[in-house]
């Protein structure tokens, strides 16, 4: 009993180790635009705008899918302005910036 029990905590010992060190090494960076976008957008997420949600919204503006920021519904004349200048003047990580209107 107590061999299976060692030999169970030495193999999720190991399977951790593994999974910390794939961790490390296979992490994905996010443009952090997504995370700002979505943060100003109303979070409805009513899906007016034709994507899955403000998340969505916020990715499509950011990989340049959409181009409009009016095509939320549920977001003030203010805050669509915000967004777009946010996205209009702040650069990806290659320096690259978008051009979307309100």
């Amino acid at each position: 009993m107590i061999q299976a029990v060692v030999a169970l905590a030495v193999i999720g010992g190991i399977l951790g180790l593994i999974l910390g060190i794939s961790n490390h090494f296979l992490v994905v960076e996010e443009d952090e635009r997504i995370q700002v976008v979505t943060k100003k957008l109303p979070g409805a997420n009513c899906g007016g705008c034709g994507y899955p949600g403000c998340a969505g919204f916020a990715n499509a503006l950011v990989d340049g899918t959409a181009t409009k920021v009016s095509s939320c519904v549920a977001a003030n004349a203010k805050v669509k302005e915000e967004i777009a200048k946010y996205l209009n003047e702040t650069p990806d990580l290659e320096g690259n910036t978008l051009k979307v209107t309100v």
